[in-house]
């Protein structure tokens, strides 16, 4: 809580911004940011019960202060636009001139943005008004891990970001449709009967965002550190500095070409609308920090430029939380199996050939969450002869339908799971070298207040990286039966752990989030 107070001169001499560091126990049981637990579920603790925590938010103020009698004079070339398309022009004229991608994605035919955002504090407060009165809110908890569509979630996170609205009025608002205060909601589900899952889940990711920006006040500049919130410097991250084969591996990341379904149809959302789901934004991480081994600020950079609901706290800090350097309590030990996770979200590969046009043709799951198992006679017939994506897949991994426990969660393509309770498993089990099962837990929710999201990887154990420098030992591969195909290769931080039949396996947890909260 930082209180700025700007001196003004009478004289037109430059005013001065003075700051100090307040505590007020009234809203955060802290005396100062080093006091602040590194665990989400003691902070939470200390909160609740949260419904009742939160100030009303501030009135509006009858007038806006005077604009300045003063403004200096700008050197050349600055000029102001004078129309809305002059500004836009400009504002754009970096991006034209040198885009982020040189071979971008083309927007599918026949899809829609999930969040068609327009700024403003009314749209903000419009958008909750829509959230109440169809009962988005009430069903949040159950439909939260949606892919498709504009109201499986909030989607209040731009606004809040951005400053159009706040979390005091998302609460206020929530508060008053809990009570029955507001009559335009009669007959709306949930309407008047108190707090509800759905409502209370809202309060839980408000809170999360709270907690990540303090995070943000206590670690400073080790919000960017490689070695993240706790100082760890046992992983040895790629760049695409390092080697060429790296970088190209990265730009098919970024391009939505890795061949893994889920991932693909996630970054060319991203890219091309400003917006990708909660969901998607877990395994997208997980897949760079623990599946290809990648230095994770790359990704968050990447999200940085893209996303509409940027938020430098929540987007940092949960990044290093899948990353597994953050404030995950469970940090390296936490893996998703994006394919588990299609099959869970997305069962009928709907989110993935919205997104990605060249699997449209497909139609089993399989396939479309893997193109490359796609048999080689139908390729040329299906237009994938040549594709990247199907004859060189930047990570092969082995899952099989049906395998014990494996099944969707939560119901209707969203929900189950997570932070909120509920559990299924899923595995992989490809033979390894020494002729055991090695198993990919496809997921595994966890009761409420456990942590968030993070994941695991892999290489040789007792490997010691240091920070960025080249590490000889980020891939671990495990071939199967005499065809010596490679499953999948890990980076160096997955824990072998032992299953109910004694086998040795991979820990591969995927029922956190990356809580960029209200996505």
């Amino acid at each position: 809580m930082r209180s700025i107070s700007l001196t003004s001169m009478d004289d037109g001499s430059p005013a001065t911004l003075s700051s100090k560091l307040t505590s007020c126990s009234r809203d955060v049981p802290l005396k100062k940011p080093s006091d602040l637990p590194d665990v989400f579920t003691a902070y939470r603790k200390s909160a609740e019960p949260l419904r009742e925590a939160p100030r009303k938010p501030v009135s509006t103020p009858p007038s806006l202060p005077a604009l300045p009698s003063f403004l200096p004079s700008q050197p050349a070339p600055f000029a102001i636009p004078d129309s809305f398309e002059g500004m836009k022009s400009a504002l754009l004229k970096p991006l034209n001139n040198q885009p982020l991608l040189a071979d971008p994605p083309a927007f599918p035919p026949g899809v829609k943005s999930a969040h068609p955002f327009r700024g403003g504090s009314q749209e903000g407060l419009h958008r909750i008004q829509h959230l109440l009165k169809q009962g988005v809110m009430t069903r949040y908890k159950d439909t939260r891990n949606g892919l498709l569509g504009t109201d499986f979630s909030t989607k209040l996170s731009a606004w809040l970001a951005l400053g159009c609205i706040t979390a005091r009025q998302v609460h206020a608002r929530l508060v008053d449709y809990e009570e029955g205060y507001d009559d335009q909601y009669q007959g709306t589900e949930g309407y008047g009967k108190g707090e509800n899952a759905g409502t209370a889940a809202v309060r839980f990711e408000l809170l999360w965002r709270d907690y990540m920006r303090l995070c943000t006040r206590k670690f400073g500049p080790r919000l960017f550190k490689v070695q993240g919130f706790r100082n760890d410097t046992s992983y040895s991250w790629k760049t695409p500095d390092q080697d060429s084969k790296v970088a190209a591996m990265f730009q098919r990341f970024l391009r939505g070409t890795t061949g893994t379904g889920l991932i693909d149809a996630s970054q060319r959302e991203l890219y091309l609308t400003g917006y990708t789901s909660n969901r998607a934004r877990q395994n997208v991480a997980s897949y760079l920090a623990k599946h290809l081994g990648i230095d994770w600020r790359l990704g968050a950079e990447w999200y940085e430029a893209n996303l509409a609901d940027y938020d430098v706290s929540n987007n940092w800090g949960n990044w290093q939380y899948v990353a597994g350097v953050g404030n995950d309590p469970r940090g390296e030990a936490r893996v998703f199996n994006p394919v588990k996770q299609a099959f869970d979200y997305d069962p009928q590969g709907e989110y993935c050939k919205a997104w990605v046009e060249e699997l449209r043709a497909l139609h089993e799951p399989q396939e479309i969450f893997q193109v490359w198992k796609v048999l080689q006679s139908r390729r040329t017939a299906l237009g994938l002869q040549g594709n990247e994506m199907v004859e060189r897949p930047l990570v092969k991994i082995d899952f099989r339908v049906g395998a014990r426990g494996s099944g969707r969660r939560g119901g209707g393509g969203g929900g189950g799971g997570g932070r909120y309770g509920g559990s299924s498993r899923g595995s992989s089990k490809p033979e390894g070298r020494s002729g055991r099962e090695h198993n990919d837990d496809g997921s595994r929710g966890r009761g409420s207040g456990s942590e968030g999201m993070g994941s695991g990887s892999s290489s040789r154990r007792g490997h010691r990286g240091r920070g960025m420098g080249k590490n000889d030992a980020t891939r671990s591969t495990w071939v199967r039966g005499s065809s010596r195909e490679v499953v999948i290769g890990r980076p160096r931080q997955c824990l072998p752990v032992v299953d109910d039949k004694g086998h040795k396996a991979l820990k591969d947890e995927n029922s956190e989030e990356i809580k960029e909260s209200h996505n």
